[in-house]
């Protein structure tokens, strides 16, 4: 039985092509499969649920079974004059959807849509903007929460339906420790029933974090077509629509576009391609713009760093870099650095001549890097933000800093990895310890401190805020030491730019240097093959074992080389990183709870944390997974002094 779900539905809504590649997972790539941040966002949404349904007691709970069966279960449950229903199933012709949490008083419905989003109770613009639109950031939402409604009413045409979303509150508060961990995973995290509480009433959770909104005008709007997502059609044209393409497993042939097209999830990697699966992607251009095997080798706008223009000018017919002129980029110039503009002209310009050699502006690094002043510190943050607070008196989606990592590179050249902070421990607020390590690792000198990107710098104005609200002894001290090694963010009526404020490593790179092997990515994963690639004396240095080129460690052995080739070129570092579990044996692993292979990229590494505090593992394996934290983490700061050690090359 072929059923248009509302994931599907919003899937649809996204592009109506989607559909046609969504059932057939074993044909087509679908990166969504692999995405370890939404997997960690997706846990943290079943915690939220589960302390929603406390807010609603005594519900029952429908499970298990197709989509009939579930739909059987839940008209049982509808014969009751009062009932609360947790993921009651509706069935109507070939649609069908499942609700958070229903409450049903004779006809009178209350339907409850739980979401781990955010929201501020003081704030009049959380759905409708300025304009007197949805705000994109939530169209898909409550499109679903439309669908969701709209099917119900077909179900029962009698009932009053009233619907709420149900959103964590920011200016809410926990008032007592550990909420996250009330809701933990004791097996496999593979559906919703895995979630344990360790309470049995809601008061135990103390004040509410989770705040209810009524939506019914927007659904109303959504209703009856003053709001529409697929363009020139009513809500129920466009449900029509998905639905009969779905049935007949039709392609759509929806046009192409810059922004659905650009991150579209159905791109087959080379990696994808050599198992088999194709590319919806590919199939959609080859389709609809008979695109040939050299027009996808061809640099495509789709590739251009940061290019706000894409879609006005691939509604324009140009697609292919080479079509761009300078008035289309509009190239500013500026003495001393690239501009946005001049960035792109210049990515457009190695890309159609297939240069992979490296522009630098050496005068101008040169002169920046005279500004430095040695011992070198290189620093790189671990961060978390939940939406059921860890501890007592943090709010929803405050940030959580439980690791750092800090390489010293010293006028001799000897690189040493001086220090590391982390705290998995389940329950307890790192945010304070963390900064006076951090205070304790910096002030021994007055050496330069770098950061990669902006998140080091937001993070510590965030501890900054809690300190103020803090009673800390030495909260002085630390707020003197936060300002000065950073700036102050630009909403704060405080204002400070320190005197060892942070120097941002990204933003060298985008000022004055730009490697065509990044294809216009800044992102440090990025920009260290690119660079290892590129550079000559890296090569030479890195293929050796750490003990021979003044390096220490405190993660790997003396005889670690973190440099590995292959057909001639550099394999990223991040994918040498050891596996998790190596040397357990089958059944060892097998026992594991936290589903972690690796931790290579940041939302592995959130995954991770999360699942330190929220999940009933061994001591073994907690020990395990922090450990491939560590390692992940003095990456990161060794990858910012590799990065700077081919920036001092190039200008020497």
């Amino acid at each position: 039985m072929r059923t248009l779900t509302k994931s599907r539905f919003k899937l649809g809504l996204e592009c109506p092509n989607k559909l046609f590649y969504t059932m057939k997972d074993k044909e087509y790539a679908n990166q969504k499969n692999d995405d370890p941040f939404l997997a960690a966002l997706a846990q943290g949404g079943f915690q939220v649920e589960e302390l929603a349904r406390m807010h609603y007691p005594d519900g029952h709970l429908v499970e298990n079974g197709d989509y009939t069966s579930l739909w059987m279960q839940t008209q049982e449950l509808l014969q009751l004059e009062n009932v609360v229903i947790y993921e009651a199933a509706f069935l109507f012709e070939d649609l069908f959807i499942r609700t958070d949490i229903l409450v049903k008083k004779g006809n009178s419905i209350e339907l409850i849509e739980v979401k781990a989003k955010s929201f501020r109770p003081t704030d009049t613009e959380t759905f409708i903007g300025k304009s007197g639109k949805i705000i994109s950031g939530w169209r898909p939402y409550l499109f679903d929460v439309a669908f969701q409604k709209y099917v119900m009413q077909k179900c029962f045409a009698d009932w009053n339906i009233k619907a709420n979303l149900m959103l964590a509150n920011k200016n809410a508060v926990a008032s007592v420790d550990g909420l996250n961990q009330m809701f933990r995973i004791s097996k496999k995290a593979d559906n919703r029933t895995n979630i344990i509480k360790t309470v049995s009433s809601l008061s135990e959770t103390g004040n509410s974090v989770l705040g209810v909104v009524n939506i019914d005008d927007i659904l109303n709007d959504i209703h009856s077509g003053k709001e529409k997502y697929l363009p020139n059609m009513g809500f129920e044209e466009s449900v029509t629509y998905l639905n009969d393409l779905f049935q007949e497993n039709k392609y759509a042939n929806w046009p192409v576009q810059y922004s659905a097209c650009k991150d579209c999830e159905f791109k087959a990697s080379q990696e994808d391609e050599q198992k088999g699966l194709k590319s919806g992607y590919k199939e959609c251009f080859t389709k609809q713009l008979n695109w040939t095997k050299q027009d996808f080798e061809t640099p495509s706008i789709f590739e251009i760093w940061n290019f706000r223009k894409g879609n006005t000018l691939f509604n324009e017919g140009k697609y292919f870099m080479k079509d761009l002129s300078d008035d289309d980029l509009q190239v500013e110039e500026a003495s001393g650095f690239l501009t946005h503009s001049a960035r792109q002209r210049l990515q457009i310009d190695y890309a159609i001549s297939g240069d992979d050699t490296f522009y630098a502006d050496k005068d101008a690094l040169k002169e920046e890097m005279s500004l430095w002043k040695f011992p070198l510190h290189f620093i790189d943050f671990e961060t978390s933000a939940v939406a059921l607070p860890f501890n007592k008196g943090r709010r929803p989606y405050e940030q959580i800093a439980f690791q750092f990592s800090h390489h010293t590179l010293h006028s001799d050249g000897r690189i040493e990895h001086t220090s590391q902070y982390i705290n998995a421990t389940a329950g307890e607020f790192p945010n304070f310890e963390f900064i006076r390590e951090l205070r304790k690792t910096l002030n021994n000198d007055d050496g330069t401190i770098f950061r990669y990107a902006t998140h080091e710098n937001s993070i510590v104005n965030a501890i900054y805020d809690q300190l103020c609200e803090s009673t800390e002894s030495d909260k002085d001290e630390l707020l003197e030491f936060i300002r000065g090694i950073s700036k102050s963010k630009t909403d704060r009526v405080e204002e400070w730019h320190g005197d060892r404020s942070m120097v941002d490593l990204c933003e060298m790179i985008k000022f004055f240097y730009y490697n065509p092997l990044t294809k216009g990515s800044n992102s440090i994963k990025m920009v260290l093959p690119a660079v290892l690639n590129s550079s000559i004396y890296l090569k030479e240095k890195y293929a050796q074992a750490i003990s021979k080129i003044k390096l220490s460690s405190l993660n790997f052995p003396a005889s670690h080389v973190w440099l590995e080739v292959k057909d001639g070129e550099i394999t990223n570092p991040y994918k040498m990183l050891p596996p998790l579990f190596d040397g357990w044996s089958e059944e060892e692993i097998e026992s594991t709870l936290s589903e972690l292979d690796n931790v290579a990229n940041g939302g592995a590494a959130l995954t991770a944390y999360g699942k330190l505090q929220y999940t009933n593992m061994t001591k073994a394996e907690r020990n395990e997974v922090t450990k491939a934290l560590l390692k992940y983490c003095e990456l990161d700061t060794l990858a910012m002094v590799m990065i700077y050690e081919h920036l001092r090359e190039v200008v020497e």
